[in-house]
């Protein structure tokens, strides 16, 4: 669909942002977009008809100065971004996913999976709780797995629901871009390998999560994670420079217009700094992947409500924009007899 932005409100923090738009039918190209909703189409401006957001990035120390001269001059072949497409921001190689990386929302699956004959009241199992993710924040390790850039759609396209997910949950996530090739990079040095900020929602089939027939295996992150468009991912890519503070973000999502997560960047487990660290030291992270970042309390399983056929998801972070997706039932075709 086409985005309809609020002309009183700013799109984004920052003077700029990236984008890959189209016209209706169009086909797909990068764009700079500006917060009051203009866009400059980058492949004139570079000369480049190959040119995607993913190459942009892979140049990104060079391209950064000139995309912020751009930004400042008026006399460029600006349009609207009304009536255009909005489509995911870029189209990464590899996608590393996170899970259990916010602190109340572990401390709430804790509580919840009260072990047979625990009988204690709830405060102290919270507290102990609380003890034990302070705990893994200093001494242990985040959980990072793949993801499929298959499974990516844009930031107001439809999800699809499959006909086999029983339990579609939703999970807003801070995602960071890298804009540098990243392989073994400490903690300290991690930012500066990460080209800017944009929003996911990393759906997830809670039916699937776990493997019954295989216990000893563990999670199936492929079936549980991975069906076409169960990541929405944009609608901006927001350069780093305008996100001051990436430990200090809210992220919000709505169920039909019911807030169902609310919370601060501030209870991860794990910054975004040590994830991409994690991350690179096992893999070598390109330019345009993505290092999502685990969601907050407030997922479907919580409020025992998980998704149906027409429900409309909108997920904000702040600075980052807004994304809004419908749900839509997979047809079931009976076969013929």
């Amino acid at each position: 669909m086409s985005v309809k932005p609020n002309s009183a409100s700013a799109l984004f923090a920052g003077p700029f942002a990236l984008a890959t738009l189209s016209d209706t039918d169009g086909p797909v190209f990068p764009a700079l977009v500006t917060p009051d909703a203009r866009v400059l189409g980058l492949r004139a401006v570079f000369d480049d008809e190959r040119l995607d957001v993913r190459r942009l990035l892979g140049s990104w120390d060079a391209v950064l100065p000139r995309l912020r001269t751009l930004a400042g001059d008026g006399d460029l072949a600006w349009r609207p971004l009304a009536g255009l497409r909005v489509h995911a921001p870029v189209e990464p190689r590899q996608v590393f996913q996170s899970g259990a990386n916010y602190r109340q929302h572990v401390i709430d699956l804790h509580v919840a999976h009260r072990a047979p004959g625990d009988e204690r009241p709830e405060a102290e199992r919270r507290a102990e709780a609380a003890e034990i993710m302070d705990r893994r924040a200093a001494d242990d390790l985040p959980y990072v797995f793949i993801g499929l850039p298959s499974a990516i759609t844009g930031p107001y396209d439809d999800v699809t629901l499959p006909a086999w997910a029983e339990q579609p949950d939703w999970e807003l996530e801070l995602a960071a871009v890298i804009g540098r090739p990243a392989h073994r990079v400490t903690v300290d040095e991690a930012l500066e390998y990460v080209a800017g900020y944009t929003i996911a929602n990393d759906l997830t089939d809670r039916a699937t999560v776990f493997r019954r027939d295989m216990p000893a295996i563990g999670t199936d992150w492929l079936r549980s994670k991975n069906a076409p468009g169960f990541t929405p991912l944009g609608p901006w890519i927001v350069p780093t420079e305008s996100v001051a503070r990436p430990d200090d973000l809210r992220l919000t999502l709505k169920l039909n217009g019911e807030t169902m997560q609310d919370e601060s960047t501030q209870d991860m487990i794990f910054d975004v700094a040590r994830m991409v660290s994690y991350a690179s030291h096992t893999a070598r992270l390109l330019p345009g992947d993505l290092v999502l970042t685990g969601s907050p309390a407030g997922n479907g399983m919580h409020w025992g409500r998980l998704l149906r056929d027409g429900d409309v998801m909108e997920g904000s972070v702040t600075g980052l924009g807004a994304q809004r997706t419908r749900c839509v039932a997979e047809a079931v075709v009976e076969a013929s007899s």
